[in-house]
């Protein structure tokens, strides 16, 4: 199967889809087009089973095109992105974010940690499919000094963490009591020193103890229940769910309810717009973004741009219009000032300001700022999601949908960029009624696309 890129990066079963020698194939590639004189390749990645076994083969291939690794072993993509704005290099974390543990994949950055344009991605994708042309780019077999090398650099980790601390502008959070959920991920070194960093009480950490089999599962910001219940068995103020790559995070309040990317973001985009420092004036969304998000914002008297899902759509828009934050639904928030990529920790340790700022509690602050309208999504599995552009039957029911939800609702299809499913969402003022409209859209995805 031809390797390609998805929505973040390269994806799939490990040891099926991704090999060692896939992988080390794609570390050429890499190395070809993103490879930049006299930088290393900074290298990371999360805890899951086959990590080291594919990070090796990526460091392998990196360095058998005679660029030195710079191996930060167990790291958050943020890291691993903020060593690179450091070094001013290119960058690669193996990780299939928040997948199953059997999953995994690699996520590539541009020098100075930008994530790639599509015309990067393609010629990494051209490359793997013809090694031959890797030889024929000026990175055929080297020998001796040419060969880069790997090596350690632990206090990477130590600059990063007290990189997104500094973000606080020398404010701490002094009485705020947080529960941290590291979803048995790449935060595990990170979490607990930059929230104790920033005077944070931390009441409890779970989701701490990786053993290769357990990342994302049954914790993380795929599954906040054990975080709730943390949080109100030691009575914190609020809690953070990170995922696997600590690139994203899910809070919950004090009651244990979930604050999603929605309402974080819509938090930080008022909370920057009142203090002058929402650049450009404007936030960036993608298509999975709640109505009730814009409404909040269009009262706000705050423009909203929207993109596909993805952050890297989110990072491309925030870069041509010049705005300062961006985010999706999912928990990635992206503050442009302040870092290249989505950071959980980052934007965990900016709730936990907001909330001190304030002088008020996170349920009643994300309570008042948006009333989200109900979402019903459905996963449909398909033979052939690429079908769905052309699936007129499909088309024809969502038109049909559109004009009877009329302004009080909202209908999203796409195709997964990851998996063999068509994502069904809709939005409308009543639950019942965005449930029905997406049974509906479902039964005829499946009924025109198959299974």
């Amino acid at each position: 199967m031809p390797l390609r890129f998805g929505t973040d990066g390269v994806r799939g079963v490990a040891g099926r889809d991704l090999t060692p020698e896939v992988v080390t194939a794609l570390g050429r590639a890499a190395a070809a087009v993103l490879g930049k004189p006299g930088a290393p390749f900074v290298v990371g990645r999360d805890t899951r089973w086959s990590g080291p076994m594919l990070q090796a083969a990526l460091s392998a291939g990196l360095a058998a095109s005679g660029f030195d690794v710079l191996d930060l072993g167990v790291a958050p993509t943020p890291a691993v992105a903020a060593v690179a704005v450091e070094r001013g290099a290119p960058a690669a974390v193996v990780s299939a974010s928040h997948n199953p543990y059997a999953d995994n994949g690699v996520k590539l950055f541009a020098a100075g940690g930008r994530k790639l344009g599509r015309a990067e991605e393609e010629a990494v994708e051209a490359l793997c499919a013809s090694p031959g042309a890797v030889a024929e780019a000026g990175l055929g077999l080297l020998e001796g000094e040419a060969i880069g090398r790997i090596s350690a650099e632990p206090e990477a980790l130590d600059r990063y963490c007290e990189g997104v601390v500094a973000c606080l502008e020398g404010r701490r959070l002094g009485g705020l009591k947080i529960v941290v959920d590291c979803a048995n991920g790449a935060s595990v070194r990170t979490a607990v020193p930059i929230l104790e960093a920033a005077e944070a009480e931390v009441g409890a950490v779970i989701g701490s103890q990786p053993d290769g089999r357990n990342i994302n599962a049954g914790c993380g910001s795929t599954d906040t229940s054990a975080l709730s219940r943390a949080v109100r068995r030691c009575g914190a103020d609020m809690g953070l769910a990170l995922d696997g790559d600590a690139d994203r995070v899910i809070a919950v309040d004090a009651a244990g309810d979930v604050v999603d990317g929605d309402r974080l973001l819509a938090l930080f985009a008022l909370d920057l717009h009142s203090r002058g420092l929402l650049h450009g004036g404007g936030v960036v969304v993608t298509v999975m973004t709640n109505l009730g998000f814009r409404r909040a914002m269009a009262g706000a008297g705050i423009e909203v741009a929207e993109t596909p899902v993805g952050d890297r759509h989110v990072l491309e828009a925030l870069e041509q219009r010049g705005w300062a934050l961006g985010g999706e639904q999912s928990g990635h928030i992206v503050f442009r000032d302040l870092a290249t990529t989505g950071d959980g920790l980052l934007t965990g340790l900016l709730l936990g300001d907001l909330v001190v700022r304030a002088g008020r509690p996170l349920s009643e602050l994300a309570g008042a700022v948006m009333d989200a309208f109900p979402q019903a999504q459905r996963n449909v599995e398909v033979s052939d999601p690429g079908g769905l552009e052309g699936a007129q039957a499909v088309w024809s029911e969502v038109a049909a949908i559109e004009a009877e939800l009329g302004g009080d609702g909202r209908v999203v299809l796409r195709a997964s960029g990851t998996e063999k499913v068509v994502r069904v969402m809709v939005e409308a003022l009543r639950e019942d009624r965005a449930a029905g409209a997406a049974d509906r859209l479902a039964a005829a995805v499946r009924a025109t696309l198959g299974g």
